[in-house]
């Protein structure tokens, strides 16, 4: 496979949250928050950690201007955010036709605005896949996997299935909502048609990839946790997860202004500067005191992770 520059990210943030009603009849669920930041956060510093510095937010019309407020244009982070609206949800695939022109002929990353990772490495993992021909996935054991797209293997680790809530799933293989695409995705979703249930099933664009013989998948790490946040009791869990993470590393999780810091895209002036407003509460102090690490105590921690990016944020 060959590498590309200048991947592109797209966050899908839209839907109609039925799960969550009523909350979700007045705020999106992803501006909701997991323990002590926004849902959006956590997805939008995966892609940082991946090393994608461009990202499309797609949302509601009615959504779309609390969104612009909370982010802005991602200057302050160092990044370009754009925003688009779906109307109605119509699979996860649409989100690719709706950023068309964002993609244009850049390699792409779409992840769902309801799906947080976290585990030691997790970035430079990530980033080993930016930007590559074809497609690849992530694999994850579940206890239920009748509830998500299952990826089959062979004996050798080799794909041979990919199957979109099976009533008999082939194996306990997950596929998290993650997917790095090449430039090709826009013109096989647009060759899709709609599901019985009406929708451009993200699973069906992953089978044409592995029907030409151009998907490949990794197995995350047993370290690495994957949380979907799409119920009230799963955003309880993965709010308690967050919190006793935090409370006993002392770093957190999903923190963007951090993600961004330790990528590289803003610097110690301007991670002050955000932290000032945020004070009051305790998140700013929280970066505050990430500037008052010495030369040294950072030093150390690339040499623990391999680079000061992979710090899990």
């Amino acid at each position: 496979m060959q590498t590309r520059n200048g991947v592109k990210g797209i966050v899908l943030a839209g839907g109609t949250g039925s799960r969550l009603w009523p909350v979700t009849t007045a705020v999106s669920k992803q501006l909701m928050p997991i323990f002590d930041k926004p849902m959006i956060y956590y997805p939008l510093s995966t892609l940082v950690m991946a090393g994608v510095r461009e990202i499309l937010i797609i949302t509601t019309p009615r959504d779309r201007q609390q969104f612009e407020r909370l982010l802005g244009d991602g200057s302050r982070f160092g990044l370009r955010l754009d925003y688009a609206s779906q109307p109605t949800p119509a699979g996860i695939a649409e989100a690719l036709l709706l950023g068309e022109t964002f993609i244009d002929d850049s390699p792409v990353a779409l992840i769902l605005g309801d799906n947080i990772f976290h585990g030691v490495g997790l970035g430079r993992q990530l980033s080993r896949h930016r930007g590559r021909d074809g497609a690849h996935l992530f694999a994850y054991p579940v206890g239920n996997p009748e509830a998500y797209g299952v990826v089959e293997f062979d004996a050798t680790g080799r794909v041979i299935s990919i199957e979109e809530k099976p009533a008999a799933p082939r194996s306990r293989y997950a596929v998290p909502g993650l997917y790095f695409y090449d430039h090709k995705v826009v013109d096989i979703v647009r060759d899709l048609k709609p599901s019985d249930r009406g929708e451009l099933e993200i699973t069906a664009v992953n089978a044409a990839y592995l029907a030409a013989g151009e998907l490949t998948v990794t197995v995350l790490d047993r370290g690495t946790a994957w949380l979907d946040t799409g119920t009230f009791t799963s955003m309880v869990q993965a709010s308690e997860y967050v919190r006793v993470m935090e409370e006993r590393q002392g770093l957190k999780i999903g923190c963007l202004e951090e993600a961004a810091w330790r990528a590289g895209l803003i610097d110690d002036q301007q991670l002050a500067a955000l932290a000032d407003p945020l004070v009051p509460s305790g998140y700013g102090i929280y970066l505050r005191n990430l500037l008052e690490w010495t030369p040294a105590h950072r030093g150390d921690v690339r040499v623990l992770t391999g680079q000061r990016a992979d710090i899990d944020h």
